[in-house]
Parts: structure tokens; C-alpha cells; sequence
């Protein structure tokens, strides 16, 4: 199960963030998903899924 969580983005940002996941065939929250894994794979840090998480949705 994911975690929810209320995030607040200036409404700019979420409109980029909008047309960028379109063009990406994702939904807002999936881009928003996907950039932060890039990021911390970027960053050198391990994603650590919990036992029986089977990592749907992410690339």
C-alpha cells in the first residue's frame, strides 16, 4: 500500500508538472513519483521497499 500524504505546490508548478506528465503518459502523481526516484537514484540512495511491495509503477 502507498503512503498518502497532502503536498502543497504553488499552482505554476503544478500546471508544469501537469503538461509534463501528459507528454509523459503518467498522471501528476505518478510524474511526481518517478522524478523523486530519479532523484535519488541520482543522489546515490537506495530505494528500500518493504517485504511483499512489488514495486508496480516504477520504472
Amino acid at each position: 500500500m502507498k503512503k498518502k500524504f497532502l503536498l502543497r505546490l504553488d499552482p505554476a508548478l503544478y500546471e508544469a508538472l501537469e503538461q509534463w506528465a501528459a507528454s509523459d503518459l503518467r498522471s501528476v502523481n505518478g510524474q511526481i513519483e518517478y522524478l523523486l526516484l530519479q532523484a535519488l537514484r541520482r543522489a546515490g540512495r537506495q530505494v528500500r521497499r518493504r517485504p511483499g511491495e512489488d514495486g508496480a509503477g516504477h520504472e
